[in-house]
């Protein structure tokens, strides 16, 4: 990932102040960020992340990876068996997010260390 040049983001904030917002609104919502990194190693079925993902519910799993699959960070693939297997993996936006959920984690493990100090 190629950093940003401090002088384009001078010339042009909106620009970049729009980017960091439609960020926030594909991620916005207490579920979304555990739902993303959970799908990082692969793909999953919806029960393997409702066991990995405490205290969330059903239906607000349901929800939250309906947003994603609408935001385009997630594809659902319904398998026809019986009972239905549905699996949830990334798609190429969804994977282009990997560095910044492997760089949040290494942000809270180290700002985690100074607060607890």
């Amino acid at each position: 990932m190629e950093l940003i040049d401090i002088d384009l983001i001078q010339k042009c904030p909106e620009t970049y102040l729009l980017a960091v917002n439609d960020t926030l609104n594909v991620l916005a919502g207490k579920w979304k960020l555990p739902i993303m990194a959970s799908l990082q190693f692969g793909k999953k079925r919806f029960k393997d992340l409702e066991k990995e993902i405490p205290k969330i519910t059903p239906r607000m799993l349901s929800k939250e990876l309906r947003d994603l699959e609408l935001n385009g960070m997630v594809t659902r693939t319904v398998h026809d068996t019986f009972p239905v297997t549905i699996e949830y993996e990334f798609t190429e936006s969804g994977k282009s997010f990997k560095n910044v959920i492997d760089a949040m984690i290494v942000w809270g493990i180290e700002h985690r260390k100074k607060v607890l100090k």
